[in-house]
């Protein structure tokens, strides 16, 4: 493994424990600042929301600069967040450093996993991928259970501090392990902006928004499900997302595996699956075994479809990968922002701390839909570039006249 994986798979790591750190402390957030759990959900909301904004814009500045020097950059505006976050006097004050923060997040990982893809073979591009996101996993079983368990014990404010020290590591890393990246040559921005022009990236987006978004409709109030639905203890909090951690890991591993030889099969299977797991949550919930494998399942189904849909943004972005790739970063996090506003939504209707589940389980279900969709789109648009060879050959060639390339045309594989 190319040492520069492992020092994007530490800045991963600091970005995935700011991340998802605070769904543990919703509760104790909400009650320092005298504001509703909903409300506060609005920190998870503001985070996903800087991550869709800052994906293209950062993504665009750092075109005039190497990539190494843009992934500093980023780390720079992690840790400075994460800093404002934990000084914040007010929710105000809160929300503007969760911002600041996000906006490192989706252009690190859109320009890390084309780093990522570029240091390895074709065939293990997906794989490169899945390593560097391999940060983001951990962080959920080590950083975030370890940040939540500090912030309940010594304060939330500890566990922002922790963090931005994190950031300052994942910038010392990346400065030591990251090869020098050149400015690619030749890149514009109206190349970039041209691949989504392109039906399937679309959809591919439109996959990570709902697929992803499935799994923070009932990750992001799992402290308040878990406690007030489940029966466990607020301290049992940090152990349920070390299993939440668990299943993302293995989910990436999972996808990383699958997605360079059948990516479109393990997309149908996983975004299946995370639409029926979310579905029975709703009951599972109630139990506190069921409720456990549950928060193991859907993180290991949700965290499986990031190496696949992230590998097929770049394979059809056609030599225009980086804004692709961080847009659909961003992606991932317009499904956070959309699935927390709605959860808290239900919640705030009286429906109940479970009601989040069935939102997920309906943008999972619509995330399937769109992968059906666009599989039959391709094989369509396959039918008649195999058919063309055949109807364009001149009746007079003889078969000693065709070459190989002319017998087999090629047909771009699908992934």
């Amino acid at each position: 493994m190319p040492l520069a994986l492992l020092a994007l798979a530490i800045g991963a790591f600091g970005i995935g424990t700011t991340e998802f750190v605070v769904m543990g402390l919703l509760p104790e957030i909400a009650a320092d600042y005298g504001v509703t759990i909903p409300a506060a959900g609005l920190l998870v909301t503001g985070y996903a929301i800087g991550v869709v904004i800052g994906a293209p814009l950062m993504t665009v500045l750092g075109t005039r600069i190497g990539r190494k020097t843009m992934l500093m950059l980023l780390m720079g505006f992690f840790t400075a967040g994460n800093l404002l976050s934990a000084l914040a006097p007010d929710f105000g004050a809160m929300l503007t450093g969760r911002i600041v923060a996000s906006l490192a997040h989706g252009a690190f990982f859109g320009i890390g996993s084309v780093v990522a893809a570029d240091l390895v073979a074709p065939h293990k591009k997906a794989g490169a991928i899945a390593t560097m996101f391999t940060g983001l996993t951990v962080a959920n079983i080590v950083g975030v259970p370890l940040g939540t368990y500090v912030g309940q014990a010594a304060g939330w404010r500890v566990t922002f501090v922790a963090v931005a020290l994190l950031g300052v590591a994942g910038l010392l890393g990346i400065a030591r392990l990251v090869p020098e990246v050149p400015r690619p040559e030749g890149a514009r921005i109206r190349h970039e902006l041209a691949a989504f022009r392109n039906v399937q990236v679309v959809l591919a987006m439109a996959m990570t928004v709902l697929g992803f978004g499935g799994v923070f409709a009932a990750i992001t109030y799992i402290a308040p499900m878990m406690t007030r639905v489940a029966g466990y203890s607020d301290g049992a909090v940090t152990w349920l997302l070390v299993l939440f951690g668990v299943g993302m890991f293995l989910g990436n591993l999972l996808g990383g595996r699958f997605a360079d030889r059948k990516l479109m099969p393990m997309l149908f299977t996983t975004l299946g699956g995370l639409a029926v797991v979310l579905g029975l949550f709703t009951v599972t919930a109630h139990h506190k075994i069921l409720a456990a494998v549950s928060v193991l399942l859907v993180g290991a189904l949700g965290f499986a479809t990031v190496p696949p849909l992230q590998k097929r943004v770049l394979d059809q972005a056609h030599g225009a990968p980086t804004l692709a790739s961080a847009v659909n970063i961003g992606a991932f996090n317009l499904g956070n922002a959309l699935a927390a506003w709605l959860g808290g939504a239900v919640i705030a209707a009286g429906l109940g701390y479970t009601a989040p589940n069935w939102v997920g389980a309906l943008l999972a279900a619509a995330a399937l839909g769109l992968a059906v969709l666009s599989a039959a789109l391709e094989r369509r648009e396959r039918r008649p570039e195999a058919a063309a060879p055949a109807d364009a050959a001149p009746a007079d060639v003889t078969p000693t006249d065709v070459t190989p390339a002319d017998a087999a045309p090629r047909v771009p594989a699908l992934h």
